[in-house]
């Protein structure tokens, strides 16, 4: 029984896989902490420079004309539907360059939902006719018929019959953007001013996407959804934002070098593609493609639960950079740990169904890009997920556990409750407490005010050791999802329901 409880091969081993696992999760959290401060000092950045920006009048009168934006609103079963309509179309930006198009299903028009007044494209037009007759140009409503998601509601909404009403006849698609926003999204209103000075810069990106915070329904949660609120926040700061940010700068770096020595950097693209290139992330919301990229796309990709991700994969794959955009979004938490566990369930299935787009990409350009996609794909996403919130904690005690068999060597022990510490430091740190101070520093940027100051004693309590609790509900849908197709070869990935309220 030596090798069972002595320190031999076996117990070597262990240690070693233990080891790598808490450096990797201390190294993560670094990495997530170095992100949140990134993003947060590009936000800050771009809020000092609004008054910088071109008004209304400049842009009306900008030479060869500022971006057109069709800004689309998938919608159904949203009882509160006018609330981000008006704040679309009280955004900053010529009237006549602005058009916001919501996008329901006939199938609701037919049946509406027996706790609403109207359906969503009923309740659309009233507010509509509500409006001064200028904003009500600005404003249409289509109903996509039969069955789909997301991805079809938008794609109705982008058929040229639909395009050639909204934007005219002799548009050109190069100078439109798409933005996408859902339901329950609470906009900035200088977002398009920004984009339109970057174009009008001869800095205009492909594709953009929006800081999106999760707290526009804050005050209506307890205090575990509080602490859910802001950990949803933080991923879209430390980890969506930031890779933007950090891409980009790497790909710069990368085109220098290449510009300098391009033999080195022919020979090193392969290393450099598949070790430091990293997936976009689109969130679905204060997102904005131009509408010529998303026409070679064929559209918003319908082929998973989650179009958003998708879409960020497949610009990823045409050598498409998305770039940051700064200002930020409000968008609700769905109220309930249910309706949370329901969310990230349907999150974890799109992640299982971009697996299968990724493949695809891969196999019709076997790049080192495309094959680092699968596999952090398969590796950070369809297998850390379901599993992260037991194996990080049973590998940190089994670190702290194994170093002392290793107590003869100095390295070795040191080495071994080092890394778990830290990984458990950091969780409190960066989860707990440096991910509060820095959305509490966003808030004086909110387009409404929120807010989301711990003010008890229990709240930083609560807050700061809690922090967990949301990737925990993550875990349990991706559970959920992996228990529906092991015992019912399906799952149907649910709406966010905002009626039931």
């Amino acid at each position: 029984m030596d090798w069972l409880w002595g320190t031999g091969w076996f117990w070597l081993g262990a240690f070693v896989v233990a080891l790598l696992v808490n450096g990797r999760a201390a190294f993560k959290l670094f990495v997530d902490w170095k992100g949140m401060l990134t993003t947060c000092r590009f936000v800050e950045a771009a809020y000092a420079g609004l008054d910088a920006l071109p008004d209304e009048t400049a842009l009306e009168r900008a030479p060869g004309g500022a971006p057109v934006f069709l800004h689309l609103v998938p919608a159904w079963e949203e009882p509160a539907i006018a609330g981000t309509l008006a704040a679309l179309l009280a955004s900053r930006y010529p009237h006549g360059r602005l058009h916001v198009v919501l996008a329901t299903k006939a199938s609701e028009e037919a049946a509406p939902h027996p706790a609403m007044t109207a359906s969503t494209a009923e309740l659309a037009r009233r507010f509509r006719a509500s409006l001064p007759s200028w904003q009500q140009k600005m404003l249409s409503v289509v109903a996509m018929p039969g069955a789909g998601r997301k991805a079809h509601q938008l794609n109705w909404a982008l058929r040229p019959e639909t395009l050639g009403v909204t934007l005219g006849e002799g548009y050109d698609p190069r100078r439109v953007y798409v933005g996408v926003s859902d339901a329950d999204s609470l906009p900035d209103r200088n977002v398009y001013r920004w984009i339109a000075a970057q174009a009008l810069a001869g800095r205009a990106a492909p594709a953009y996407q929006g800081v999106t915070l999760s707290l526009a329904n804050f005050a209506a949660h307890d205090a575990r959804g509080r602490v859910c609120a802001i950990q949803q926040s933080s991923i879209f700061i430390r980890v969506s934002i930031a890779r933007l940010i950090n891409e980009a700068r790497r790909v710069r770096w990368f085109a220098a070098l290449a510009s300098r020595r391009p033999r080195l950097a022919h020979a090193l693209r392969p290393v450099f593609d598949f070790c430091f290139r990293r997936s976009q992330i689109c969130l679905g919301h204060n997102q904005f493609v131009r509408l010529d990229v998303l026409q070679a796309l064929g559209g918003f990709p319908t082929s998973g639960a989650t179009e958003d991700s998708t879409l960020g994969y497949a610009l990823g794959a045409r050598g498409l950079l998305m770039a940051p955009l700064p200002l930020l979004e409000l968008v609700d938490l769905p109220e309930t740990k249910d309706k949370m566990v329901r969310q990230n369930a349907r999150w974890y299935k799109g992640v299982l169904d971009d697996v299968a787009f990724l493949w695809r990409a891969w196999r019709a350009a076997p790049t080192a890009f495309n094959a680092a996609q699968l596999c952090r794909h398969i590796g950070n996403k369809v297998l850390e997920w379901p599993i992260a919130a037991v194996v990080y904690p049973v590998l940190g005690f089994l670190g702290w556990h194994l170093a002392y068999r290793f107590a003869e060597h100095p390295v070795l022990f040191a080495l071994g409750i080092a890394f778990p510490s830290i990984s458990l430091g950091l969780t409190i740190w960066v989860g707990g407490i440096v991910t509060q101070d820095l959305i509490e520093s966003l808030a004086r940027y909110f387009p409404r005010a929120v807010d989301v100051r711990r003010t008890t004693l229990g709240q930083k309590f609560v807050g700061t050791f809690r922090c967990q609790t949301y990737w925990l509900l993550a875990t349990r849908g991706a559970w959920r999802v992996l228990w529906a197709l092991a015992t019912t070869g399906r799952f149907d990935p649910a709406k966010t329901d905002r009626v039931t309220r």
